[in-house]
């Protein structure tokens, strides 16, 4: 058996657990602990996902994160996701969450938001590519680039909600000395 996760309904309340892979298989809804990472100028990190992952490889998504396992918060869960793919060791903020039907399986996004200021070290497995962007780069590249459905509509809520950019309570742990702004557009220093 594969990674453990709780089943859950449309109102995010447990009804069991289950093997995630069975989950997806099955479209049941179960939840994903997501964190969108600011930098000290506000810029908002943007990654390609590794191509050889098997949901939406090569795909861009500005939410780092996974599965929430059973027993598990959603903010302990962002927490760990962060470290293991970024490692970033910074305390989660909790923004919202939404159930989003775009994707593998329906589930229910736990966003978080951590403010990186030291260097990241991006899990080569998970992450092919990263770069801090402009709210006004990011909005120009979310729709040109494959991103995963599921960032795109985290981002929308995430801008609008008027929370964005605001300080949180968060430790130092990483930023990237470029501001790149993908593909066919160059990368310069910030």
């Amino acid at each position: 058996m594969g990674e453990l996760v709780e089943r859950v309904d449309e109102r995010d309340r447990v009804l069991g657990v289950a093997d995630r892979a069975e989950a997806e298989r099955r479209r049941w809804m179960h939840r994903i602990a997501t964190t969108i990472c600011r930098d000290p100028m506000r810029r908002i990190l943007v990654l390609r996902r590794a191509e050889q992952l098997t949901r939406f490889p090569g795909h861009y998504d500005v939410m780092v994160g996974g599965a929430v396992v059973v027993g598990e918060s959603y903010e302990d869960a962002a927490a760990r996701e962060l470290f293991e793919e970024l490692g970033a060791d910074v305390p989660v903020r909790f923004m919202f969450k939404f159930l989003c039907r775009d994707g593998v399986s329906p589930v229910w996004f736990g966003v978080h938001e951590a403010v990186i200021i030291e260097p990241l070290v991006p899990d080569p497995s998970e992450i092919a590519w990263h770069a801090w962007l402009t709210e006004l780069q990011l909005r120009e590249a979310v729709d040109r680039w494959p991103f995963v459905p599921g960032g795109r509509e985290a981002l929308r809520r995430y801008l609008i909600s008027g929370n964005e950019g605001r300080p949180s309570a968060t430790r130092s742990a990483s930023s990237a000395s470029r501001t790149a702004r993908g593909p066919g557009i160059p990368l310069r220093r910030a």
